[in-house]
């Protein structure tokens, strides 16, 4: 068979594998409250609460509207007209047009457009979280983590690129097999090093003081089989008044992570009832089936793009005669921005099920329902969260359940009665 065959017969396994891994994986038919007990819910919640919620989020919606269309906006541009490939190959000019430097240094331009573009959008986010106090952060300290962020895009954006343009220039018809395991084990190594890494170039971490609650914590794990090396507190309150904990790591690396805003203004209880939610998500081994799922996601998504590359018509508009071509950046930029607003919604809903599950185990594992729902309202509250975003919103940008729907299951679980002893 010709390479395209085995390509599309690749493409095929891979879609199959992720159909059957997405299907056994997520759950799905996580139990979910009944509109009547969601209205039930809203109703309890306080008005001032969810007016506030709602004012900041239509307030952020202009941005974050105008965020999501120039990102969407500018790779095309770039991708379905020969302005990306005018762009790679004017920047390489003075190294003679090499690939490699077609590679690295066109794609360190693109980045640099794609983030200058939504500069403006971020700048208005920012101020706006900075008006409503939930952004603690001068605009000095908010430069400073653009930068940050810059860098890290740069150095991941350059290993990624020196990688897949060398699998392209050495090996044209085949590279699409090298950069799909390429780009799985890239993937999966990222998921579990990013904790390790990356998150102390935005954070300080300081071991939790020894107590009553970091005992507690760590117990709370342990019944849970999940051992932790440490419990850590990070220092957001230099950026944000929001409240959150985590857990992060595997095996020797994994610790419990709190942020210090969230031992500054929540309860004990509280606290327990966000960390008892996180310890669900390594329970079920939640970031290890997201890497699998991505691995595979992204094996495929390289397959899909070399077939794409057969596409003459497509090139043509794009000015490229290869999609494997450094002047194709912008194209291959293109089509997986593209991708991304396909199947952004059903990655989002899978990951809404994901969180729906850890909710369900925090109320197992704490037995206190009525405590879990107290712990929503006051991330609800603190957090400026909208309570019950718009249903358009809900199921096109939602990663986890809404405040409502939170809150209903921990008062639909109150509501049965205590088995007799």
């Amino acid at each position: 068979m010709t390479s395209r065959a085995w390509a599309l017969v690749t493409l095929v396994a891979l879609g199959l594998t992720l159909a059957v891994a997405a299907a056994s994986l997520v759950p799905w038919r996580v139990p979910r409250p009944n509109p009547a007990e969601r209205a039930s819910a809203l109703r309890d919640l306080p008005a001032d609460m969810v007016a506030r919620g709602r004012a900041l989020h239509a307030a952020l919606r202009p941005s974050t509207y105008g965020g999501l269309l120039s990102g969407l906006l500018v790779p095309v541009l770039l991708g379905f007209t020969p302005a990306g490939a005018q762009v790679v190959a004017w920047v390489a000019q003075p190294f003679g047009g090499h690939w490699l430097a077609e590679a690295l240094l066109g794609g360190m331009v693109i980045l640099m457009l794609l983030v200058l573009v939504s500069l403006p959008f971020g700048a208005w986010r920012h101020t706006v979280l900075r008006d409503y106090g939930l952004s603690t952060q001068n605009w000095g300290g908010w430069a400073v983590d653009l930068l940050k962020s810059c860098a890290v895009a740069a150095v991941t954006g350059a290993v990624v690129l020196a990688g897949f343009y060398t699998l392209t220039h050495f090996a044209p018809e085949w590279w699409w097999a090298f950069g799909a395991v390429a780009a799985a084990a890239l993937l999966v190594l990222l998921s579990f090093v990013f904790p390790v890494l990356v998150e102390p170039v935005f954070n300080k971490f300081t071991s939790m003081p020894a107590g009553p609650l970091r005992d507690e914590l760590v117990r709370m794990a342990s019944r849970d089989g999940i051992p932790v090396r440490d419990v850590l507190v990070a220092d957001a309150s230099r950026r944000t008044t929001g409240l959150n904990a985590y857990v992060s790591g595997l095996g020797v690396t994994r610790r419990i992570v709190v942020y210090d805003t969230l031992l500054r203004e929540a309860t004990p209880g509280e606290v327990r009832g966000v960390v008892a939610h996180e310890v669900g998500h390594a329970k079920d081994r939640d970031v290890e089936v997201g890497a699998l799922l991505g691995a595979i996601g992204a094996a495929a998504a390289v397959v899909a793009l070399y077939l794409v590359g057969e596409w003459d018509a497509l090139l043509g508009r794009a000015g490229v005669d290869a999609i494997g071509s450094p002047r194709a950046m912008g194209l291959v930029l293109a089509v997986f921005t593209l991708a991304g607003v396909v199947t952004g919604p059903v990655q989002n809903l899978a990951s809404r099920r994901v969180e729906a599950r850890a909710d369900q185990h925090a109320l197992d594992l704490t037995g206190d329902p009525k405590g879990i729902a107290a712990m929503e309202r006051r991330l609800a509250e603190v957090n400026i969260a909208d309570v019950q975003p718009p249903r358009i919103e809900y199921l096109l940008f939602a990663t986890h359940p809404d405040t409502v729907e939170r809150v209903a299951a921990a008062n639909q679980r109150a509501a049965v009665p205590e088995p007799p002893v």
